[in-house]
């Protein structure tokens, strides 16, 4: 499986040390890009970061939390290759990976319970993109 690159915000750090936890006990690799504690930051120094990683790295994924996962999704897409997905529920994570070949997801701590995150988590890992119609509408992105 592709490594993950994990940042958030204050706003987003708890949830981001749970899902961490929960990648390494899936012996995923893992790398945060931080904030390391809950001080406030700035969320476009994070989402920068992690999708200049993404960009020198095609097989990485990329999982950013702030409060609402708006302000992360907004910036990461403002990067050429990047395709951040703001994922919400089971259904609009595993749809952002089989027709968007989404390779960042971005989560709200403070609208997505810890269970539901982690469960949205599982489903980008685990899910492929479909390509076919959904490649050649990807590639006008």
């Amino acid at each position: 499986m592709k490594n993950v690159i994990l940042a958030s915000d204050h706003g987003g750090f708890k949830l981001k040390e749970i899902i961490k936890k929960f990648l390494i006990k899936k012996r995923k690799k893992v790398l945060d890009l931080g904030t390391k504690n809950a001080n406030s930051v700035d969320y476009p120094d994070f989402a920068h970061l992690l999708s200049k990683k993404i960009k020198k790295n095609s097989k990485q994924i990329g999982i950013l939390i702030c409060g609402s996962g708006i302000g992360m999704n907004m910036v990461a897409n403002r990067h050429k290759n990047i395709r951040a997905a703001l994922c919400y529920n089971v259904k609009s994570t595993k749809l952002s990976r089989q027709h968007n070949n989404a390779n960042v997801m971005t989560l709200g701590a403070r609208l997505t319970n810890k269970n539901m995150a982690l469960k949205c988590v599982s489903v980008f890992l685990k899910t492929n993109f479909e390509g076919g119609r959904h490649l050649r509408r990807v590639k006008k992105i």
